[in-house]
């Protein structure tokens, strides 16, 4: 009889998992699966991701920190600490934040490098440094990330770094596929910028690539 009990309550919990949540609304709320890698990184990418996870209302909080927390995926480290940083989903936590959206850098999700750099020069949760940030930019850049690109021009513009990283830099962004007309007509602009401050000869090294 104990296992007949067992298995009708197993299948009662079952069963209630599977019903469908309802929202304070009243309509139905469907279960929603976990993100794939790609489909996460993509998100990421496109700067998506915490608004995808408060479209799906916050149904997968466990799982990002499962999967941030006891598994060290760098690409759910990074959104578990965004959702944090922000308060997405999550009560604010920018310290907690911070030391995921790092523990994903460290590990080389360029979007993590980028997003600290970004933060350390803009002074947003951290203090300003400005070293620090041209660090972290610089290897974001390097990796192909096309926002880090724009900025460490920028900061080189702005005084920051060594000559000697110029070519690199003028490189990069150069050989970088810009959809965007806006962004095509900045990068173009950018490199007007640093090439008058390059000899002739580093720039046609950089432009051959």
């Amino acid at each position: 009889m104990k296992l007949i009990y067992n298995l009708f309550l197993s299948a009662v919990l079952l069963c209630c998992l599977l019903v469908p949540l309802r929202a304070q609304e009243g309509e139905l709320l469907q279960a929603v699966q976990i993100y794939t890698q790609d489909e996460l990184l993509n998100l990421i990418k496109k700067n998506e991701h915490l608004e995808r996870v408060k479209a799906d209302r916050c149904q997968l909080n466990r799982d990002i920190e499962d999967r941030a927390v006891k598994l060290d995926i760098p690409a759910y480290q990074f959104l578990y600490g965004d959702m944090l940083a922000w308060g997405v989903c999550l009560d604010a936590n920018p310290e907690l934040g911070l030391y995921y959206i790092k523990k994903s850098a460290e590990q080389g999700l360029v979007a993590a490098i980028e997003q600290l750099g970004r933060y350390y020069h803009i002074g947003r949760f951290v203090q300003k440094d400005e070293e620090k940030a041209y660090v972290y930019i610089q290897r974001a850049a390097e990796q192909g990330n096309l926002g880090a690109q724009f900025r460490l021009i920028e900061m080189q513009l702005d005084g920051l770094g060594s000559p000697y990283d110029y070519e690199n830099s003028y490189k990069w962004l150069h050989h970088a596929v810009i959809a965007d007309r806006k962004q095509h007509k900045q990068a173009a602009e950018l490199l007007a910028e640093l090439g008058k401050r390059m000899h002739p000869k580093a720039i046609k090294r950089a432009k051959k690539g």
